[in-house]
């Protein structure tokens, strides 16, 4: 396969061309034995192909994605390492990145920069784009001395959210796929074909089984109240939405998702396994835990979780350990609280919080491997009912109707 690449030599002067390689991985690694750093590498090829046409993107038009700011992060991260002066670094950036509104973002970094700006204080001014988590720990590079190890901490942190985040997006795509033809077929035989069986069945004059009747009931109501439905729907997803909007909404529907049976598990595990990588983060990189828990509050997407830490936060700042403020919360498990205590005992609490953001990372990805596994039997057996059913309720009383002649 073949990639075009941007590159600094060893003199920082920037290079283009291609590497033919079998991943990106393999190309990246063709590109630096040259003695280049690489700013960017892309497929030669991407766009075409039908895999291309297959793939399945959670991001809109012009929009920046978590993936873009991923590989934002390691660029920058590479550059750094480079010893790319800070100017540079965005100026090369702002000229690479593929996105219209992230070069945006950028040149406008360059130009406060140029004005004297410092590197955090140019990225807090996009909060869409660059979160407090990520100001913060700019900062305390900057604070000390560190740029290159805080953007590398970035780059590694963005990477293991992006990769677990995806991971257990993309598990829902297929079954949220055949769902979504299975209602649309189902639909279409609801309201074009049952109707004129349904004609014929009633004109026979025979009884009809009571679950012939029920779809045929549907069938009636689909094809008579259709309008009335559509709108129905869209009124509640109109106030669903503004109920979420609220701060009342947004708890109750956080708090039922990580009530659902197993999958609030998964729910659970995810968010603390990005709390506890946070936290890990900011403390190895130098920040105090009062700033930690005040960063993790704003950033963690899930209310239940958030009023957890920010309650935790006040009782830190009274004094009490992180340990003893958290153990009274169900929603945090045992295990955590225990090994937060040894590790403020033995002051090893960031590489213990960062044992415990790998091990609940692996459960998730266990989870999520196990999910996987039993959602093509479950779907299986749930759309052979739902066609079978449909089918008996038509066939059975046209076979009776054929055997009364």
């Amino acid at each position: 396969m073949l990639f075009n690449y941007v590159a600094l030599d060893t003199t920082n002067i920037q290079r283009e061309g291609t590497v033919e390689a079998v991943t990106i991985d393999a190309a990246i690694s063709a590109v630096q034995k040259r003695g280049y750093t690489v700013i960017s590498i892309d497929p030669a090829d991407e766009g075409g192909g039908l895999q291309s046409l297959l793939k399945f993107e959670f991001t809109f038009m012009n929009s920046i994605s978590n993936k873009d700011i991923v590989i934002l992060s390691r660029q920058i991260s590479t550059l750094f390492q480079a010893h790319v002066s800070p100017l540079r670094i965005f100026r090369l950036l702002s000229a690479e990145v593929g996105n219209v509104k992230l070069q945006t973002v950028m040149n406008k970094i360059v130009e406060d920069l140029q004005g004297g700006s410092s590197i955090s204080r140019a990225l807090s001014f996009h909060p869409e784009v660059f979160s407090s988590f990520y100001v913060n720990l700019v900062r305390s590079g900057e604070e000390s001395g560190s740029l290159e190890k805080s953007f590398a901490y970035l780059a590694d942190y963005l990477d293991r959210s992006y990769e677990i985040i995806s991971k257990a997006r993309n598990a829902l795509v297929y079954p949220a796929f055949v769902v979504s033809i299975f209602i649309g077929v189902m639909g279409l035989m609801l309201t074009l074909v049952i109707p004129n069986i349904a004609s014929i069945l009633t004109d026979s004059g025979q009884e009809l089984p009571i679950y012939t009747k029920i779809v045929i009931g549907i069938s009636d109501i689909l094809v008579n109240y259709i309008g009335f439905i559509l709108l129905a729907i869209a009124g509640g997803a109109v106030g669903f939405y503004r109920f979420k909007k609220t701060e009342v909404g947004q708890r109750t529907i956080d708090e039922f998702m990580i009530s659902i049976p197993y999958l609030g598990d998964l729910q659970r595990k995810l968010l603390l396994t990005r709390i506890c990588d946070n936290l890990a983060t900011m403390l190895g990189s130098g920040i105090s835990m009062v700033q930690a828990l005040e960063v993790t509050g704003e950033v963690v997407d899930n209310m239940v979780y958030k009023e957890i830490i920010q309650a935790a936060l006040s009782e830190v700042k009274g004094g009490r350990s992180f340990a003893d403020a958290i153990a009274e919360y169900p929603e945090i498990p045992g295990v955590l609280t225990q090994m937060v205590k040894v590790g403020e005992e033995t002051g090893s609490l960031a590489e213990i919080l960062t044992t415990l953001a790998n091990f609940y990372r692996r459960e998730v990805n266990n989870a999520v491997d196990t999910l996987i596994g039993l959602i093509e039997p479950i779907m299986i057996v749930l759309l052979g009912l739902g066609v079978g059913t449909l089918l008996a309720s038509v066939l059975m009383p046209i076979y009776n109707l054929t055997n009364s002649f």
